[in-house]
């Protein structure tokens, strides 16, 4: 919030100029009481003089009680406090007294205009702080976006997207709402009681001195209640963390846990981690929701205390009406500020703890910073060379233990072997999804490392094994692969890639909207859009994990042809599992627990009767059963 420190100031300045209105209020209402108590006791004063005096008598200007006051029955004396006969004393008898209406009818505009600035005050705050909390909270969101383009893959790897998720919704909106609600509120009552204070002093020491009595209580049980829930709204904001995740994950993967009867696993992991935050939640607000029947049970005390003491000082002539009913006002908004300070401290703890999540995700490690002047590769020729390759996704365990070979411009480079040999591994390594931990990755003789990434991952077109598409239309989601692409080269990319068939059958055609999780068209259909992207991108090389395990063997083999022409010239890195789609392959690289075991063309690999023969004709057999 730095930037806007003189914004805050001035707001905050506004806020303690709309509490200090709202404060005096009170004290000029006490005002109009005693003015017009004062007027009534004058009038029944005088007229109970008179009616003591002849009829008609008329009393000479300059007369005043304190000449009568000594003739009047004792009676009637005893029954006037000592203090109010020596107010008496100097009142005008010449005259009959009465309420000054005039005096009650100014200090009743001045109310209404302290009263019209206060609420006006409030609403400049209150558009000023609005502005500052969205921008605080667009701020949040877009370092977040930046920083998720910063992470490495590491990190998304080891959580939840749920979690992640969490963070820039729930958290962000904690923050934004404190700082427009609760900021401000804790400023106006930090004044409210200094003012209050002030005011109640002017008043009456002795009361103040009764009214601060339940201070040190208040603060005491607020301290309490306050260490009790900070463990709770901490516990409940992470707990939000893991039910967001939870979900997410359950309603990407809801076909799969219905063909696996998996709802009553699903249900019962919800209901526990929501137990949880039903457990964190209901203690949180259960102890934040102590502090208000708590404080109203405090402030009771100390007005039974101020109420005995104020008749007591009323009817020794030690202070008037209008100070008293004063009195009891501020007495009443005395609790009002602690109380509200206790409630935004709940806040501001739910606030610290969304607030540690958010600076916790910011300060995470990035990616290696890439060089001041990255290196460039002027004219892609598609010469790959691993030299002496290790890496680990763990510290303790290496996945790739010395990994080298070369792949000169233009090779067809099929990756085969079992399942976690390391073959996605090599890809992530290559498109510095993760850095290598020792060794080099070179294209064309420059280290990847010392490249930008975006211009390394620039020269790769992809196609995976999970098929990622976004909400919009086909022809959108075709076109994401090259910018500015026009409908005629997303045409001829669909057709390449034998799409465009089933896409023009499709209601809308190119223009069909898919919904978020793209489930309004088959598996094998969205393979064909992500392998059209690719064409689309007609980068110098290309990365082909399982391209064509989502479709049919007809299409499949027309993909073959089509993906084989778009390779002719490129470099490309073909990862398969059915061995018979890589027979062409000029160079085939046998992986075993992140080692190269075996590399050649399939037909020299099948004569050396090894691990490679070994796959083929497993699956070779498997085929013909």
């Amino acid at each position: 919030m730095k930037p806007y420190r003189a914004t805050i100031i001035v707001v905050v300045v506004i806020a303690i100029a709309s509490t200090a209105f709202t404060i005096v209020s009170p004290r000029i209402l006490g005002n109009v009481t005693n003015n017009i108590f004062t007027g009534y006791v004058n009038r029944k004063f005088y007229d109970e003089v008179m009616s003591h005096l002849p009829a008609g008598t008329q009393l000479p200007p300059g007369t005043t009680a304190g000449a009568m006051i000594d003739k009047l029955p004792a009676g009637m004396i005893g029954n006037i406090p000592a203090a109010q006969r020596d107010t008496l004393r100097g009142l005008d008898l010449s005259r009959r007294p009465g309420i000054d209406y005039g005096a009650i009818s100014e200090m009743i505009l001045l109310l209404v205009g302290l009263y019209l600035i206060s609420a006006l005050f409030s609403f400049i705050q209150g558009r000023i702080m609005a502005g500052i909390s969205e921008k605080v909270s667009f701020h949040l969101r877009r370092d977040i976006a930046e920083k998720i383009n910063r992470l490495p893959l590491r990190y998304f790897d080891s959580r939840t997207h749920g979690e992640i998720l969490s963070r820039v919704t729930n958290d962000v909106d904690t923050i934004s709402q404190t700082l427009n609600q609760s900021l401000m509120q804790l400023v106006s009552a930090v004044t409210m009681l200094i003012g209050i204070l002030v005011m109640m002093f002017t008043i009456s020491w002795q009361m103040t001195i009764v009214a601060l009595i339940v201070l040190p209580v208040s603060i005491r049980l607020i301290r309490l209640v306050v260490k009790r829930s900070q463990a709770h709204f901490v516990a409940q904001q992470v707990s939000l963390g893991k039910i967001n995740s939870h979900v997410e994950e359950m309603f990407s993967g809801h076909n799969v846990i219905k063909a696996f009867n998996g709802e009553k696993h699903s249900i019962a992991k919800f209901k526990d981690i929501n137990g949880g935050l039903y457990g964190s939640a209901w203690r949180a607000q259960f102890f934040s929701g102590l502090l208000m029947p708590v404080m109203n049970f405090v402030g009771n005390l100390g007005y039974v205390g101020v109420a005995v003491l104020g008749g007591w000082l009323a009817i020794r002539g030690k202070i008037r009406i209008g100070d008293i009913q004063a009195f009891i006002q501020y007495m009443n908004q005395f609790t009002q500020p602690i109380t509200q300070a206790a409630n935004t401290a709940n806040v501001l703890q739910s606030t610290a703890a969304a607030a540690e999540r958010v600076f916790e995700f910011l300060s995470e490690k990035e990616e290696t910073a890439e060089e001041a002047i990255p290196a460039k590769i002027a004219d892609v020729k598609g010469a790959v060379t691993f030299d002496n390759v290790v890496f680990g996704y763990t510290p303790d365990k290496t996945i790739i233990k010395g990994f080298t070979t070369q792949v000169n411009p233009g090779q067809k480079v099929a990756i085969v072997g079992p399942t976690g040999a390391g073959k996605t591994t090599i890809v992530n390594l290559l498109m510095r999804f993760y850095d290598v931990d020792s060794g080099a990755i070179t294209i064309d003789g420059v280290n990847i490392r010392n490249m930008k990434r975006s211009g390394l991952r620039a020269l790769f077109g992809m196609v995976l094994q999970d098929a990622w598409l976004f909400t919009g239309s086909i022809e959108e989601n075709i076109a994401y692969g090259k910018n500015g692409a026009t409908h005629t080269e997303v045409l001829a990319a669909a057709e390449a890639a034998h799409a465009d068939h089933f896409i023009r059958a499709l209601p809308g055609g190119y223009q069909m909207q898919l919904n978020e999780e793209a489930d309004n068209i088959s598996q094998g259909e969205k393979q064909l859009l992500t392998i059209a992207r690719a064409m689309l991108a007609d980068a110098p090389m290309l990365i082909l994990d399982e391209a064509t395990s989502s479709v049919d063997t007809r299409t499949e083999l027309l993909i073959q042809q089509a993906m084989d022409k778009l390779m002719q010239g490129r470099t490309s890195f073909v990862i398969a599992h059915r061995l018979s789609t890589i027979k062409n392959a000029d160079l085939i690289l046998v992986m075993q627990d992140g080692n190269i075991v075996e590399q050649g063309k399939h037909d020299e690999l099948l004569s050396r009767n090894g691990e490679y023969a070994a796959l083929y004709n497993s699956q070779f057999a498997g085929a013909a059963v």
